[in-house]
């Protein structure tokens, strides 16, 4: 999906989405960033909700980059950077690589196709379509700033 505002979008879940922004927002060429919560069956969910497991969502964010700056291929490097293959992790943590275009389906199947013949502990990521994404609670967007152990990035916040 483009945008030509604001660049293009990628979603990406790779455990807890705190550590995940917090990396996504370290990088040139990131735009923006937001955490959130899809792949499931409930509305609106909570942070609680999700946690739980019982709907069906992951902790994901979505990425604005501008593909001049940082291709799509060097963001699902750093996705696969962030993943704890050594162990297993919650339901609502899975890593998934959400595609919005098909270009970007078959530069995450490509690519996980290529890392997946490395020797590893053996990690199942899932390619799935992006589907609706429900913002996060405020207090968990930019978490690490707001902790002050924030990056010092340059990127802006969202909207």
């Amino acid at each position: 999906m483009e945008d030509s505002q604001h660049g293009e979008m990628a979603t990406f879940a790779a455990g807890c989405f705190w550590d995940v922004e917090a990396e996504f927002r370290r990088r040139a060429g990131v735009i923006a960033t937001r955490v959130g919560y899809t792949g499931g069956d409930v509305s609106d969910p909570t942070y609680e909700q999700v946690s739980s497991g019982d709907t069906g969502h992951v902790e994901a964010v979505q990425v604005v980059f501008d593909p001049a700056r940082i291709p799509y291929s060097e963001l699902l490097t750093l996705f696969w950077g962030l993943l704890d293959r050594s162990s297993g992790m919650d339901e609502n943590q899975r890593p998934v690589i959400f595609y919005h275009s098909p270009e970007q389906e078959a530069a995450a199947e490509d690519f996980l196709k290529r890392v997946m013949r490395t020797p590893s502990v053996p990690v199942i990521v899932e390619v799935l379509p992006a589907g609706t994404f429900w913002e996060a609670e405020e207090s968990h967007q930019h978490y690490y700033e707001k902790c002050g152990q924030g990056y010092g990035t340059s990127t802006k916040f969202w909207g």
